[in-house]
């Protein structure tokens, strides 16, 4: 299934993301620090040298400093500036990209929301898709946020992923159940 495969934060991640939110929540900077984190995301992401950089453990933390300042002053509020530099002066630049999504588990959290994936055989319209997003919500009583994905093998039906739970309602789901009961010998 193309879907994301997102694993739990470490505990150490999801503690400097704590601290992080705290911190912004007391300046009310938290949609402001979490698009920050969110860009720097996907630089991390998108720029393999840069992930190089912040994980090479022969790399000096002065220098990583250097270069946090040269590419990020006037680019980065104080705030996530200076969380840059506590993060370095701990070494873990390297879980830069992992303390991110934490941040942003977090403050989904806060915010009564939670990430929906849905998967399906082809696009929903997007009045389908609002109404996935309205039922999963109300069923959970939070703000659902939907990512659509298509894969066709399921023929049909859809596939929820919330949070570690998956719901399976798709048609090849169906017909593979069905072909079991079939093939397994009858007891009566």
């Amino acid at each position: 299934m193309p879907q994301r495969q997102r694993q739990k934060p470490s505990p150490f991640a999801v503690a400097y993301a704590h601290s992080l939110l705290e911190l912004a929540e007391e300046r009310q900077q938290t949609q402001t620090v979490e698009q920050e984190l969110r860009a720097l995301r996907e630089v991390i992401e998108t720029t393999p040298s840069f992930r190089a950089f912040l994980r090479d453990p022969a790399v000096g933390e002065n220098e990583r400093a250097q270069a946090l300042t040269r590419i990020f002053q006037g680019n980065a509020s104080p705030l996530v500036m200076n969380f840059l530099n506590v993060v370095n002066a701990h070494g873990r630049l390297g879980a830069l990209d992992e303390i991110a999504q934490a941040y942003d588990d977090l403050l989904d959290e806060r915010l009564g929301k939670v990430e929906v994936d849905v998967t399906v055989a082809q696009r929903l319209a997007p009045d389908q898709l609002e109404e996935v997003r309205r039922r999963v919500g109300a069923a959970l009583k939070k703000d659902a946020v939907v990512h659509q994905y298509v894969d066709e093998s399921i023929i049909g039906g859809l596939i929820l992923r919330v949070e570690d739970r998956l719901i399976d309602a798709s048609v090849k789901a169906h017909l593979e159940g069905m072909k079991r009961r079939m093939l397994e010998p009858n007891t009566k």
